[in-house]
Order: structure tokens, then sequence, then C-alpha cells
């Protein structure tokens, strides 16, 4: 079993400081010698943006009081949301002595979201090319798979993303994760196109009518990771 920290609610910025230690430590000598982890916390209200990420994608940050800090990171993606209320989860693992690759990795990650919605009785879906974890806006528990062709003019029509994926592997050691929507302040995502995605819902697990607590919705999701991850 993956040794799992919870830091509580975590500021950004240190704990992104402290992954990358982390892994750096880990691959400047035999990987062995670090046992993986995985890291569950909250964080305070926070925007990041990936390498990749388009400054046009924050779409307004006024100054003063409702200032939310904008983070730069170098993980894959665009920019994200984080805040409390939201599980946010960081698997330190060594992806050479698990003996699986980075796709595979991202697809694990991904059905241990998906499993954990299940627990819960909200039927998760992939979207091809847009990492993380969809539901239905009209009917979340309904089990249908999604069917048809994607409309390219509006890819995620009568879709809410309640999960979001941003990695970085370096030296084939993860850091970085998921964040799963629990119960938070949805009103940043206005400010932002999540993901840089132009107009894409973004729900949480409250606003699909599911009340079950951080502390719960956090121990589903690591269990899920632990299990899902295994060599």
């Amino acid at each position: 079993m993956t040794k799992t920290l919870n830091l509580g609610l975590a500021p950004y910025e240190p704990t992104m400081a402290a992954m990358q230690a982390f892994t750096e430590q880990r691959t400047a000598k035999p990987s062995e010698d670090t046992p993986d982890e995985i890291w569950v916390c909250q964080h305070p209200p926070v925007f990041t943006q990936g390498l990749a990420g388009k400054a046009e994608h924050l779409l307004f940050n006024p100054p003063g009081p409702d200032h939310i800090p904008v983070v730069q990171t170098n993980r894959g993606g665009q920019v994200t949301y984080h805040g409390p209320g939201q599980v946010v989860a960081y698997p330190l693992l060594d992806l050479q002595r698990r003996g699986y690759f980075v796709k595979e990795y991202v697809y694990r990650v991904e059905q241990a979201v998906l499993r954990t919605l299940q627990d819960l009785g909200v039927t998760g879906h992939r979207v091809a090319g847009a990492p993380g974890i969809y539901v239905r806006l009209d009917d979340p528990f309904a089990h249908a798979a999604l069917t048809g062709p994607t409309d390219p003019a509006a890819p995620f029509r009568g879709l809410g993303k309640v999960a979001a994926l941003g990695i970085k592997v370096s030296r084939h050691c993860t850091y970085h994760g998921v964040a799963l929507n629990v119960a938070m302040d949805l009103a940043p995502y206005g400010r932002i196109n999540p993901c840089g995605y132009n107009g894409l819902n973004t729900v949480d697990l409250a606003s699909l009518g599911v009340p079950v607590s951080w502390d719960e919705a956090a121990g589903r999701l690591v269990q899920h990771l632990d299990s899902f991850l295994a060599p």
C-alpha cells in the first residue's frame, strides 16, 4: 500500500515546491531508496497555469479583496482553479518501478476518479483529447455511455467537468495530479476558460445533488488511486 499524507489546507506554492524537491531528490539517486507516496489536500483559492498556459484564458481577475493569486507551474495543461472543498491528490510515483508508461498512468488516474464517482452513484465520462472526467448535466446518474461524434463547435455541450488532471513526469517520476470538485465555491471558474476550453461548465458533487463530505470523497479517491496505480 502506498504511503498517503494528508496535508490538510495547504498553500499551493509551498506544496508545489515540496513535490518538486521530493522528485528531484529521488531521481538524484537510485529510486528504490525513495518509496512512492500520495499526497492529498485542499488549497486556498488559487489559479494555476500549465506550461503551455495562455494568458487569454484568464478572463478577468480584479484587484482588491476578491483577487485570486495566479501561479505559473511546470505541469501540463492550461489554467485551472483550486479552492477549499476540492480534493487534490498528488501521486508521487516511480513509473519505471511500477511498470507502466505515462499514457497508462493517466488512464489509471482517470479510472480511479470514475470508480470514486461510481461509489457515489455518479456516472463519469472521458472525452477524447480532453483529460479529466465529465458528467452529463441533465442526468449525472444515468449509466449510458457517451455516444455519437463530438460536436466540433461545442465539444462539451451538455457536459460539466467534475475532475481535472494535470501532471508532470521527470525521469519517469510523477508529480502534480488530479483535482475532484466536492463542495466548493464554483464562481471563480467563471473568471477562466477552464483547462483552456471556452464555455466549459465546471461542476462539483454538491451541485449534482451528492451530499458527500470532503473526508469521505478524499478517502475513496485515495483508496482507488492506490488500487488502480498498483504495479
